[in-house]
């Protein structure tokens, strides 16, 4: 479990069509057509989003999260259904370092997707993978307060609203922005 020196990150968890897996290199053609396919969907909410996201950029995007993977430094994953990349998810440390317990889902789900409940369902197998597997103590989830679909997928999922953090980032847009967290702990999920 995390906190032991010899912890090493679970790499798969599947759950009928759902597959939270690694990224592997053969993987980079995907990557770049569904965040191509994804740009306007994706534009107001991810500022790493580009219109034109090459083959070759998703290449170094899975070297960097791979090398973060087994690092313990930040741990990004796709979201797969059979062999189609749905979106990308992770749990993201954001400079903590992983002995706090304390992992942030972070999610994105690609246009021809999204709407169909994948967000919510990604979401819950995170939880039950994160508790049960990795032995987080805490999960969270950060999103822009005019992300509603965002923030229902939270409510949905039993995380509860800790707070508003007002004019705490910049938008994609350069505006300042407000960011709703929701948390939950391992003692919630384990009475549910």
């Amino acid at each position: 479990m995390i906190g032991d020196e010899f912890w090493i990150p679970p790499t798969t968890s599947s759950q009928s069509d759902l597959t939270l897996r690694v990224y592997k290199f053969a993987d980079a053609e995907q990557l770049a057509a569904a965040v191509n396919e994804s740009y306007d969907h994706l534009k107001p909410w991810m500022p790493w989003a580009t219109e034109t996201q090459s083959i070759g950029q998703s290449e170094l995007n899975i070297c960097r999260f791979l090398g973060s993977y087994y690092s313990k430094a930040d741990f990004t994953m796709g979201i797969w259904d059979g062999d189609t990349l749905v979106g990308g998810t992770g749990f993201h440390l954001r400079g903590r370092s992983v002995d706090t317990k304390n992992g942030e889902v972070g999610m994105w789900i690609r246009a021809s997707y999204a709407g169909q409940g994948w967000g919510t369902r990604v979401l819950a197998a995170m939880i039950e993978w994160g508790f049960a597997e990795w032995g987080w103590e805490r999960i969270f989830w950060q999103c822009d307060v005019n992300n509603i679909g965002s923030a229902r997928v939270a409510e949905k999922c039993g995380l509860k609203h800790e707070g508003t953090f007002r004019s705490d980032a910049q938008s994609v847009d350069g505006t300042r922005r407000d960011t709703h967290q929701y948390a939950i702990l391992k003692s919630d999920w384990a009475k549910r």
